[in-house]
């Protein structure tokens, strides 16, 4: 498990708005994400395929979002490679800043070794961080 926290210059509501936006268009807070489709959408879940490059490789996954306040948890539906959830959470510190945490637990499907990328989660947490101010 990988783990990110910053602080956003934004009002608690801001980023919930935003991180519920981010369901449906990723592609604006995280990197290397593009070919969004939503699969399936219902008041308790969202079924999302999208496409995610990387100077490795580009991989299509298929995800079930779950979105309670104040939690968004990204579940690995299908991957080639790994298996697990992506959660982001805020909380508020101030009338104008939030604190949001991005948690990464996945593991390789054929070791179950965990992944432990902090630069992917920091750059994901550092883009939304960045989107979220600028709009």
């Amino acid at each position: 498990m990988v783990q990110y926290t910053t602080t956003v210059h934004a009002t608690f509501e801001k980023v919930w708005h935003h991180l519920i936006y981010k369901i449906e268009n990723p592609e604006n807070f995280v990197p290397g994400i593009s070919d969004v489709f939503v699969l399936e959408k219902n008041d308790d879940f969202v079924i999302r395929k999208m496409t995610v490059t990387t100077p490795d490789n580009t991989t299509t996954l298929t995800e079930k979002i779950t979105f309670i306040p104040y939690k968004v948890r990204f579940l690995l539906v299908e991957h080639p490679k790994f298996e697990g959830y992506v959660d982001n959470d805020i909380k508020p510190i101030s009338d104008d800043e939030t604190e949001i945490t991005f948690t990464i637990n996945w593991k390789d499907k054929t070791t179950q070794s965990e992944i432990n990328n902090f630069e992917l989660v920091k750059n994901a947490v550092e883009k939304t961080k960045l989107y979220i101010e600028k709009n």
